[in-house]
């Protein structure tokens, strides 16, 4: 089954990719498809990513997957929130992963209270106009560190510790990082539906007496 991604970030599309294939699934990212970016207007995940799951499905006419994702800061009232990719321009700075670290950072200085968590949201829908689509919410809590440490991952991972695994997700193997992350836990979710809602064999009829 080919479904379309949403999004046209290389990292998401890797991760999500190798999360979806033990159901045979093959994501297509929105710009290999030639579909421009969605509108974000709204201020929850949730609204956001159905927002950009049915333009997606809608330009593309295949099913279609979306994943809002940001970064929930306690200190700051939940913010960036829906902002996250654009944080770093509130603060001069072009926008990007390393800015958005380095402004995230510099906002915390003398902060004690360094509690955050990761959140994503996924939303799938059979087609533009599918009026059951398939929700599924992650959330990884965790504090944010002093420095970035470690090499892998991409985003706020080399900012997020973890103190279950005593690391940040960027010093986390891939296969760690995938099974514990916002949209890892978002992704298993999805996978249990979709294999309830979309892949479930159907039901044998029972012949009539």
């Amino acid at each position: 089954m080919k479904l379309v991604l949403a999004s046209n970030n290389k990292g998401k599309l890797a991760e999500l990719q190798a999360l979806f294939a033990p159901l045979g699934i093959e994501l297509v990212c929105q710009a290999d498809l030639g579909i421009p970016e969605a509108p974000e207007p709204h201020r929850t995940f949730v609204e956001n990513a159905l927002a950009k799951a049915r333009h997606a499905a809608q330009v593309s006419g295949l099913p279609a997957l979306a994943d809002d994702a940001g970064l929930c800061v306690e200190a700051f009232g939940g913010l960036p929130g829906v902002d996250t990719a654009f944080y770093a321009t509130r603060f001069g700075y072009e926008k990007g992963d390393d800015n958005n670290v380095r402004a995230l950072l510099e906002q915390m200085q003398g902060q004690s209270d360094r509690r955050a968590a990761l959140v994503s949201t996924l939303v799938a829908l059979r087609s533009a106009d599918d009026p059951e689509p398939l929700v599924a919410t992650g959330r990884a809590p965790g504090l944010i560190t002093q420095q970035p440490v470690g090499q892998n991952g991409f985003g706020f991972d080399p900012v997020m510790y973890l103190p279950a695994f005593g690391k940040t997700f960027a010093e986390l193997p891939t296969e760690v990082k995938n099974a514990n992350s916002h949209r890892g836990r978002a992704a298993q979710q999805m996978l249990a539906l979709m294999r309830e809602r979309w892949f479930a064999p159907a039901p044998e009829s029972r012949p009539t007496p």
